[in-house]
């Protein structure tokens, strides 16, 4: 026994065709649209945005504080080095008062020898 198929329900030219007629259409529709683009870009291109007056005196200006970090890392770099710098040398905190600043590792070693202060028995039971 052979299987055959119906012939006379089925227009398989009619399909082939219409689908090679889907394919160019969409080729032309392509090719149509990027012509487009491509014009418009060229136009584009051509086209010079005309210089505001008023924008053109405040470029110079730069907006009040506080302004947006534009390198945040580079300037958490900064502060943490400058901190450093601070921790690690001699300065002057205030004159009048005789307030001075060493260097955080001197202090450590300082507060080793000498001790914390410490309350007297006396105090403690108060």
């Amino acid at each position: 026994m052979t299987v055959h198929h119906e012939t006379s329900d089925v227009n398989f030219r009619g399909i082939v065709g219409f689908g090679l007629a889907l394919v160019v259409g969409g080729v032309v529709v392509h090719l149509v649209i990027w012509a487009v683009f491509s014009f418009f870009d060229a136009r584009e291109a051509r086209h010079v945005e005309p210089e505001y007056p008023l924008a053109a005196t405040q470029a110079a200006k730069t907006p009040p504080e506080p302004r947006l970090q534009t390198n945040p890392r580079q300037d958490l770099r900064d502060l943490r080095d400058q901190e450093e710098q601070i921790l690690g040398s001699y300065g002057l905190v205030d004159k009048n008062a005789g307030t001075v600043r060493i260097p955080i590792d001197e202090a450590i070693r300082l507060t080793l020898e000498r001790g914390l202060p410490a309350r007297s028995q006396s105090e403690q039971t108060r």
